[in-house]
C-alpha cells in the first residue's frame, strides 16, 4: 500500500463509522478487504451485512430512535405494542422496522397492557318485551360509515365494590364510537340518550343498521319510536349466541385493559371524566387500530370522505 493511500486511510479512522463502510466499498477493487477493515478499525463482519444492507446505526440515531420509541410508548399510556409503535413513528417519517421497534422496546423494558382474552358473556333476556331479528347475519362488513352501529353495555367497577353502567355505540365500518353514556342504573335512557345524540350528530341515511345484544333496553318504547322516525333497523343476536356482538364486547375488553387495568374508579362522576378523555380524546382521533389500517376511526372516516369527494370530482 502506498504512503498516500496509507495517510488516506489512517485520516478516515476517525470519522463515521458508515463513512468508513463506504470507503472500504470503494477501495475493494484495489486492496483486500481484511487489509482495509483491520486498517480503518472496522468489523470484516460487521462490513458484510452493511453490504446486505443491514446497515450499522450510528450511536446518535439509535439513540434517537430509542428516545422516540420511549416517547410513543408514555404517550399511548402502555396501550401501544411494536405495531402500532411503528406505524405511529412512519407517519412521523421514521422508517423503522417492526423487529426493530421490539427490540428497542425489549432493550428499555417496556412492555404494552394486554386484555383479558374475549369471554363471552349471556345477557338476561327475559325481559318479555320481544326481539329484533338478526340483520346481520351472513352480511359482509359496511363499506362507509352510517350502515350498521353497534351496541352493548358493560360494568364498570368503583371504589368500595359498587358498580356503575357504560353503553356505547359503535360504528361498525370506522369503529368510531359514536355515542355512550355512563350511568348509575341499567335503564332504558342509558342506551337511548347516546343513541339519539349520535343520530342527530351523524344524520344517518334511512336504512341505519342497530345492532345489539338481547338486552331489554334495546326494545324499549322510546327506542322504536326513535327507530320509526330516523328509519333506522333494530337488530339484535341470537338467543345464547354473544359471538354476533363479538365487535362491541371487543371494544369493552380493549378499554377495560388500556383504561383500567384492573382497577376501579374513584366514582362514576370519576368515571365519566376519565371516559370522556379515553374516548373523545383518545380512542376516536388518536388511537390506531390494526383492523384499519393502523388509522385512528376519525382518521379513517377523514380518508374514506376524502376519496369519495375526489371520485366524484373526476
Amino acid at each position: 500500500m502506498s504512503a498516500r493511500s496509507k495517510k488516506s486511510l489512517e485520516h478516515y479512522q476517525s470519522t463515521d463509522l458508515r463513512v468508513r463502510y463506504q470507503l472500504v466499498q470503494e477501495l475493494a477493487a484495489e486492496f483486500a478487504v481484511e487489509t482495509l477493515c483491520l486498517v480503518l478499525e472496522v468489523s470484516r463482519t460487521a462490513y458484510y451485512r452493511y453490504l446486505r444492507g443491514e446497515s450499522y446505526q450510528l450511536a446518535s440515531q439509535k439513540a434517537e430512535y430509542q428516545q422516540l420509541v420511549e416517547q410513543t410508548f408514555a404517550i399511548h399510556k402502555r396501550r401501544y405494542g411494536s405495531r402500532r409503535i411503528k406505524a405511529e413513528l412512519l407517519e412521523k417519517g421514521h422508517s423503522l422496522g417492526r423487529y426493530q421497534v421490539r427490540m428497542l422496546m425489549k432493550k428499555s423494558g417496556l412492555q404494552a397492557i394486554q386484555p383479558k382474552s374475549f369471554v363471552p358473556r349471556t345477557t338476561d333476556s327475559t325481559h318479555g318485551r320481544g326481539y329484533w331479528p338478526n340483520l346481520l347475519l351472513d352480511q359482509p362488513l359496511p363499506q362507509a360509515p352510517n350502515l350498521v352501529w353497534v351496541s352493548d353495555i358493560t360494568y364498570l367497577p368503583l371504589m368500595g365494590g359498587q358498580w356503575a353502567y357504560l353503553a356505547a355505540w359503535m360504528d361498525l365500518f370506522s369503529r368510531r364510537i359514536v355515542g355512550w353514556q355512563v350511568g348509575e342504573t341499567m335503564e332504558d335512557e342509558l342506551v337511548i340518550l347516546p343513541l339519539r345524540r349520535a343520530l342527530q350528530l351523524r344524520q344517518p341515511t334511512e336504512g341505519l343498521i342497530i345492532h345489539s345484544d338481547r338486552g331489554g333496553q334495546y326494545v324499549s318504547t322510546e327506542l322504536k319510536e326513535l327507530a320509526h322516525l330516523w328509519r333506522i333497523r333494530p337488530s339484535m343476536s341470537r338467543a345464547d349466541d354473544p359471538y354476533d356482538n363479538a365487535f362491541a364486547e371487543s371494544l369493552w375488553s380493549r378499554l377495560k385493559a388500556e383504561l383500567l387495568e384492573g382497577g376501579a374508579f374513584l366514582s362514576v362522576e370519576d368515571g365519566r371524566t376519565e371516559l370522556f378523555d379515553y374516548i373523545e380524546i383518545y380512542y376516536n382521533r388518536v388511537r390506531k387500530h390494526s383492523s384499519l389500517s393502523y388509522k385512528s376511526p376519525d382518521q379513517f372516516e377523514l380518508e374514506y370522505f376524502k376519496n369519495l369527494t375526489n371520485s366524484v370530482c373526476r
